[in-house]
């Protein structure tokens, strides 16, 4: 069965990066792998703001910025080629890069960027990118097709946050990509970017060349999904926080999705979700050690495993809001009432702890904590504590953990935790700490549960 292997913009980010993905898609190439590629680092951030630079009319401005895009891209070929690069590349180069020129100048003439022209300019970064790779995949003797995914990746026309139609992209996946996977050869296309019914580019949103890799996996039925980047796979903690956190080594889809909400830097759950439904595992990489550890995920995970936790994770700053009232007693549709008011204002709720006459819940630090106090302090008083962090500990043997509360509140015992919650899955314990502690209880839990005794595998 076939792979597909998607690289990241900082495993494209240079000619060396793409030398070193060169030679992960040629150990692979016997399995036909389709490869899916993001745009070189920090391309697509550079289009958005020659885009906003071009709406301001700022044609030159925009433009300059452009051709410093378009001139990262010819030297990574000049480097990959060690000169002339070849010259269909060049001109691929060079139409797309006229394309784009003049969307940013009809952009800048109106002073208008829609949805739809912004999508078609950042669509350069990933079309070029896969060109080149493509190039040097060929010119280093591995058969090697290009596909134009706009041809696959069927989407709405919801521009910018485009939805995929499942169904219709396993249709065009096996008219369009399937009759390229000859055993042997490497099929190269795009992540971020798909097309409405009637050919216009459309982009998934941030993520979305994850959510690409792992849509076309299950159209192909995939043997595997790997996202390559540059970590050694999913991490028992942030290492800003904590020296030394390893690789997480099987975990399952439920606890991703935790960890994600709670803040780690892991792939976003959501842009695998096709893969894990088609019950195709997802593998995360490291680009330069391909040969180093990994994580693995799967609906299951590591649930065999002795380990008490998977993973800790923390945001901040939040606020806490406390809700208190004594009519609260007996009284029933009083947590109705709360949520309504969060709900009206469009205000998020992560984490809710409830005693006999107050609730304690926490949301971001930017919500409209004046109209909140207002709504709320109609029936109940309201208190607010601000520079606050969560901390989460993921896993799914915490319920089966026999004195695991006792280690990880023998662990804090110099900090102050100001709000407890088990997550109704039962597979997240969440405490609230002060931001000022939020990296020492991180590194207290992890020393506690993860150092020096192979929990995480």
């Amino acid at each position: 069965m076939s792979l597909v292997l998607k690289f990241g913009g900082s495993s494209v980010a240079d000619a060396t990066c793409i030398r070193r993905v060169a030679e992960i898609v040629r150990a692979a190439a016997p399995r036909s792998p389709v490869v899916v590629l993001s745009a070189m680092g920090k391309t697509t951030d550079g289009l958005f703001a020659a885009a906003q630079t071009a709406e301001r009319g700022e044609t030159e401005a925009a433009l300059r910025a452009l051709r410093e895009i378009v001139a990262k891209h010819k030297k990574a070929c000049v480097e990959l080629w060690e000169g002339e690069p070849p010259v269909d590349l060049q001109q691929f180069i060079e139409a797309l890069s006229t394309q784009i020129d003049m969307l940013l100048r009809g952009v800048s003439l109106l002073r208008e960027l829609s949805a739809r022209s912004r999508d078609a300019i950042v669509s350069f970064g990933e079309l070029m990118s896969s060109q080149i790779v493509a190039a040097f995949l060929h010119s280093r003797s591995v058969p090697t097709s290009w596909l134009d995914v706009r041809r696959v990746m069927r989407t709405d026309a919801r521009f910018g946050e485009a939805e995929p139609q499942a169904a219709q992209i396993s249709a065009l996946a096996r008219t369009e990509l399937v009759p390229l996977m000859a055993e042997g050869r490497v099929v190269v296309t795009q992540g971020y970017i798909g097309a409405t019914k009637d050919g216009i580019t459309t982009t998934l949103g941030r993520g979305g060349s994850d959510y690409s890799a792992s849509l076309i996996g299950a159209a192909i039925g995939a043997a595997e999904v790997q996202i390559w980047t540059d970590v050694e796979g999913i991490l028992t903690a942030d290492p800003r926080m904590v020296a030394e956190p390893t690789p997480i080594l099987e975990l399952s889809f439920r606890e991703a999705a935790e960890l994600a909400a709670f803040g780690a830097k892991v792939l976003h759950p959501a842009t695998i979700q096709p893969a894990v439904e088609a019950n195709i595992p997802v593998t995360v990489r490291h680009t330069m050690r391909p040969d180093g550890k990994f994580s693995t995920i799967t609906a299951l995970g590591g649930t065999g495993s002795p380990r008490p936790a998977t993973a800790i994770a923390s945001r901040g700053p939040i606020q806490v809001i406390t809700i208190e009232s004594t009519r609260m007693l007996a009284q029933s549709g009083f947590l109705a009432r709360i949520f309504e008011v969060f709900g009206r204002l469009g205000v998020s709720v992560d984490v809710v702890a409830t005693a006999e006459v107050s609730v304690s819940l926490t949301v971001e630090a930017n919500a409209p904590i004046d109209a909140i106090r207002k709504e709320l302090g109609a029936f109940a008083h309201v208190s607010v504590a601000a520079d606050r962090a969560l901390v989460a500990l993921v896993g799914e043997r915490l319920k089966h953990t026999p004195g695991l509360a006792a280690r990880v509140f023998g662990a804090l015992s110099s900090i102050n935790v100001e709000m407890i919650s088990m997550g109704s899955n039962e597979i997240n314990l969440s405490l609230v700490v002060e931001r000022k502690d939020e990296a020492a209880a991180v590194r207290l839990l992890h020393q506690a549960l993860f150092e020096g005794n192979g929990d995480s595998k």
